[in-house]
């Protein structure tokens, strides 16, 4: 007879507590090995695969793509040393964490990560109607679709099963382009009669559940801007030196591959300029009512991607040369956008640069991130009419401009330290050869 072993959920972060069923890899029946990635899950954090701990045949499944399931519920059992007759997600035995079985039995958990109480059941996330044939399809026999996170996601949302569409991207995988193909020109949304007292206009209107990176974004940003008393301040530089440092630094040779961007500059000034306001990379330690200033600095960089807003950092960015810190940043926003951010880059930060710029906007008065001091906003780098003065007297030329925009926590530091940290990034991305000094 073979013995079962029920792989329950890690805790692939730090504290998490749940975390969503995005894809199932294997179905009922397979035979997986150990380290076979078996399921993708996506927690407040990130999207995140996990392998296997056991060799042997599935065999039961104990959530559906969808599911939110807490941490230390079972999500799979594999029959280890024979085949053993599978069961199907809802017909295991008990909600989850109930088929646990005796304290004697081992409860497999990833290297690393530690259990939680199991005591809780799953609960269904409300989906629209439309992807639940998507959802259903882990009960199958069908191999799995490749497609990235967000390609998957834009699936679910237009209700579009990955097994039915013809992959075009690279190495057989599927693109947002098929995606969009399968599922053809979108419908006129569907003509509701307004209810009593409702205007004639009215068009009903569209529920989105908030999960995963979104619903962690919403509590992060409440829980900042109703804790850490924030103060922002703007200054408009003129950034003409720094960008024709940007063409020379381009043309040089260890920089060859890597896009040369403004942010670049502004990332480097930042790390220079915190050298002078170590308050401004610091936290306030709530509990045993002390400031903690931080001798190292892991930079985030905020990145917006189709799940939400994430700020994945780099870490000890202060010890990069300028072309580390490029590739850092470079292959950070990469990762971000096809959803693969690991959840060791989310945790750890210190300070925060946000690039509004990308977006055509001038400024913005950013929220901090939780548990820093400080985030600077990068805005739009334009052409504009600007004063310049020199020994002939003042003349108006056209000139590179960009506006920063710094908030940061008035209990770690007053006016003084956060206005010199703005003007120090300031005076150095208007004389970058001050960083010499």
């Amino acid at each position: 007879m073979p013995t079962t072993e029920d792989f329950c959920l890690p805790d692939v972060g730090e504290g998490l507590t749940e975390a969503d069923i995005l894809q199932w890899t294997v179905a009922l029946g397979d035979t997986v090995e150990v380290n076979q990635i078996i399921v993708e899950i996506e927690t407040a954090k990130a999207a995140v695969e996990l392998p296997s701990p056991y060799a042997g045949t599935v065999a039961a499944l104990h959530a559906a793509e969808g599911d939110t399931v807490p941490v230390g519920a079972p999500l799979i059992t594999i029959a280890v040393g024979g085949p053993e007759e599978p069961v199907e997600p809802d017909a295991a035995a008990g909600p989850a964490g109930s088929d646990q079985g005796d304290a004697g039995e081992r409860t497999a958990l990833l290297v690393g990560y530690g259990p939680r109480d199991a005591g809780t059941a799953r609960r269904r996330t409300a989906r629209p109607a439309a992807s639940t044939g998507a959802a259903s399809a882990s009960t199958g026999t069908v191999s799995r679709p490749s497609a990235k996170p967000p390609v998957r996601k834009l699936a679910k949302s237009l209700g579009v099963d990955l097994r039915t569409v013809l992959p075009t991207g690279p190495h057989g995988t599927i693109s947002r382009e098929d995606v969009h193909l399968a599922a053809g020109p979108p419908s006129p949304p569907p003509r509701e009669s307004p209810s009593p007292g409702a205007g004639a206009n009215s068009r009903g209107e569209t529920r989105i559940a908030i999960r995963g990176v979104r619903k962690h974004m919403a509590a992060a940003m409440v829980a900042s801007a109703f804790t850490a008393p924030h103060v922002t301040e703007f200054v408009t530089v003129d950034v003409s030196e720094t960008m024709r440092l940007r063409e020379l630094v381009g043309a040089r040779r260890e920089f060859a591959g890597i896009r040369i961007s403004p942010m670049l500059f502004v990332a480097k000034a930042l790390l220079l300029a915190l050298r002078g306001t170590p308050e401004l990379n610091s936290v306030w330690d709530e509990s045993r009512q002390e400031i903690v200033l931080k001798h190292y600095i892991n930079l985030g960089v905020a990145a917006a991607t189709d799940r939400g807003l994430v700020v994945p950092n780099i870490k000890d960015a202060d010890l990069l040369s300028m072309p580390e810190l490029a590739r850092a940043i470079a292959q950070l926003a990469t990762t971000a956008r096809e959803g693969r951010t690991e959840p060791r880059d989310l945790a750890g930060g210190t300070v925060t640069l946000t690039n509004v710029g990308v977006f055509g906007v001038d400024t913005g008065t950013p929220i901090l991130n939780p548990g820093e001091a400080a985030i600077l906003a990068l805005g739009a780098v334009r052409r504009t009419p600007w004063v310049v003065q020199d020994q002939a007297g003042e003349r108006i030329e056209p000139r590179w401009t960009a506006q920063l925009a710094l908030s940061f926590d008035h209990r770690l530091a007053d006016g003084r330290q956060g206005s010199r940290l703005l003007a120090d990034v300031a005076d150095l991305l208007r004389e970058p050869g001050l960083a010499m000094l």
